[in-house]
């Protein structure tokens, strides 16, 4: 049974400046979540919070903002490199590695970008061969900073449904930090509102958070 990621009775501080506190929520296997809340509330604070309770690589994989442009590099490699957890950084791929990688391209729909180097594809291109990699490291958690942050419309949309579909179809759980409220609240199953120096877990009529963000 897959374990639950708790958090319970958090303090958040920068130094000693309490940031936000109380905060009691639970993500659960199949849940798409976003964390919302205004620049300096504590989501920042909260991601690093979590990394740092669960360090872990074959629990929870994470996708940052970084633009990653590595040359000579493809989309196979970067996906690849989802597998280190279980080869070390120099260790060699076993058929069951390259079946898994595979798997995580087709699922992302990039068997056409699969050799392509990293640095020639677009923002939403290579956004999903990122997500993709943390599909490839098959971790039961996947927490992702403003993964829609540099892509245009119709490019945000997308990656909304395709983090959806792999929450319901592959049962991981997902947390999205993000700004991007109207495209996100469409597809997330409840929001985490940091606000008023704690979080407030939402579900149900999420989108009237907007009107206070």
């Amino acid at each position: 049974m897959q374990a639950v990621m708790k958090l319970e009775n958090v303090i958040l501080a920068y130094g000693n400046k309490v940031v936000a506190k109380d905060i009691n929520a639970e993500l659960l296997p199949g849940e798409l979540v976003c964390l919302v809340g205004r620049n300096g509330a504590g989501k920042s604070t909260l991601i690093r919070h979590i990394l740092k309770e669960n360090p872990d690589p074959k629990f929870i994989s994470v996708v940052l903002t970084d633009r990653i442009d590595i040359e000579r590099m493809t989309v196979r490699d970067i996906v690849a490199m989802g597998r280190m957890p279980y080869t070390g950084f120099f260790g060699k791929l076993t058929e069951e590695d390259e079946r898994i990688v595979t798997e995580a391209i087709e699922t992302l729909s990039l068997e056409e970008f699969s050799d392509r180097q990293i640095n020639t594809l677009s923002d939403g291109e290579r956004q999903k061969a990122i997500i993709a990699k943390a599909l490839a490291q098959q971790t039961p958690y996947i927490l992702l900073d403003e993964p829609t942050a540099f892509l245009d419309y119709p490019s945000k949309v997308s990656t909304m449904q395709m983090l959806k579909k792999l929450c319901k179809e592959n049962n991981k759980a997902i947390l999205i930090s993000t700004h991007d409220l109207d495209i996100a609240l469409r597809y997330c199953d409840k929001v985490w509102h940091m606000t008023d120096g704690t979080l407030k877990e939402k579900v149900g009529e999420v989108i009237k958070i907007i009107d206070n963000l």
